[in-house]
């Protein structure tokens, strides 16, 4: 059966680049911006609120948060605070939700800084809510650090370690730098790849790995080299600068505490007028060996999520798919193409806390996409039929008494 087309849970007033979830509260951030300085469209960080509603997910616009002429085009989310890159530096921002002390509580206005006080539904239509007036969302400006020296400088990956001590920024000007959090000291500066980075992923026993355009993955400790991935030597016949590393990440292992494994996608270096698949790669998370690499399609990937528990793997392409595979084998479960028609610039996880689960409404998965088409939109997945184990066990038990007599009949004296 084909899925559901995704509802749109929100439109923005600009191009959307990033969409982060926060794991304790049921509130999704989203940003981007339209180039103010020469388009005269404002750029922002937006917080949404999520909630059932009759038995649908839907989104209210809870703060705007001007970023003035700066587009965020990356973001980290570390509890309550969030590393924007925008432009040439990462700016570390502090928000925290508010109840009101009274009905009603709005700003001067009922929006603008204050919050817009409306309710998106699946079909984007506004709704005045009284629950949507419940919260109060405020943010302040902690630091900013320049990120990136190049000509052209633009910050393009930003990662927080898993305790948050430790920030991990890379961009056009191909350096990993390592910040201290939160006092933004930096402690590592090097040249990890000739050219841009594309992605970076914080490991255990404080592995970094980063993805860039120079055809490398590279797992680095502190400015040493551990090893460089190499996706393709089981694989004849791909040359190899045919491709290159667009994104990396480390997800959980589904029942097995603490064991990580890493994931990457690979994509055509060259545009072809019939395009070659692009690949997902499963690697050991402690010996950087793969394990296994599967096809993912023709559609050239631009993001990668993976769920919580490891389960789920997100993906979102230039041409504006979105796909959501098995972790375990890398099989395409859910594809809706071009979702968004353009862009999908990142996708995310529902968090599988107990606020997550409660906005799942008995779905298995649920994955938001944002795209430069100025648009958020919900990916659900069904929770998949499986057979009790005492029932597979009966029907194996059954097979085998079958089998038993069939021969019987067949032989006499077989037993």
């Amino acid at each position: 059966m084909a899925p559901r087309r995704p509802a749109e849970l929100y439109r923005a007033p600009f191009p959307l680049y990033t969409v982060r979830l926060h794991p304790r509260r049921p509130l999704a951030i989203t940003a981007g911006g339209g180039g103010a300085a020469k388009t005269g469209i404002r750029n922002g960080v937006h917080f949404l609120q999520l909630e059932q509603i009759g038995g649908q997910l839907s989104a209210s616009l809870l703060h705007c948060h001007d970023t003035e002429t700066r587009a965020t085009m990356t973001m980290a989310l570390a509890g309550d605070v969030i590393a924007a890159g925008q432009d040439n530096s990462c700016h570390i921002l502090r928000f925290t939700v508010q109840e009101p002390e009274g009905p009603g509580t709005a700003g001067k206005d009922g929006s603008g800084e204050k919050g817009v006080r409306r309710r998106r539904g699946p079909g984007g239509g506004a709704q005045g809510s009284a629950q949507s007036r419940a919260r109060e969302v405020r943010v302040e400006s902690l630091q900013r650090v320049r990120t990136d020296f190049s000509p052209d400088a633009l910050q393009k990956a930003v990662h927080f370690s898993a305790d948050g001590a430790l920030l991990a920024t890379g961009g056009a000007d191909g350096f990993l730098r390592l910040w201290e959090f939160p006092s933004m000291k930096k402690t590592l500066e090097f040249r990890a790849h000739d050219g841009e980075i594309e992605d970076i992923a914080l490991g255990p026993d404080n592995k970094v790995v980063t993805a860039g355009r120079d055809f490398q993955c590279c797992v680095w400790q502190q400015d040493q080299l551990v090893t460089g991935l190499r996706w393709h030597e089981n694989l004849p016949g791909i040359p190899d600068k045919a491709y290159r590393y667009q994104a990396c990440r480390f997800g959980a292992v589904e029942g097995s505490a603490g064991a990580l494994r890493l994931y990457t996608v690979q994509v055509p270096h060259k545009r072809e007028r019939r395009p070659p698949p692009c690949y997902l790669t499963k690697w050991d998370g402690k010996s950087f060996l793969p394990l296994l690499t599967r096809p993912c399609g023709s559609e050239v990937i631009s993001c990668l999520s993976i769920s919580d528990s490891g389960t789920f793997l997100g993906l979102g392409t230039v041409t504006g798919s979105v796909a959501i595979h098995i972790a375990f084998s890398l099989q395409r479960l859910y594809y809706v193409k071009e979702a968004h028609g353009i862009v999908v610039t990142d996708v995310a996880f529902v968090p599988e806390s107990r606020p997550g689960r409660e906005l799942l409404g008995g779905h298995e998965a649920a994955l938001l996409s944002v795209a430069v088409d100025s648009r958020c939109k919900l990916h659900l997945l069904p929770t998949r039929r499986s057979l009790p184990v005492w029932l597979l066990l009966l029907l194996c038990a059954g097979l085998i008494v079958a089998t038993i007599l069939l021969l019987q009949l067949t032989f006499p004296g077989f037993l």
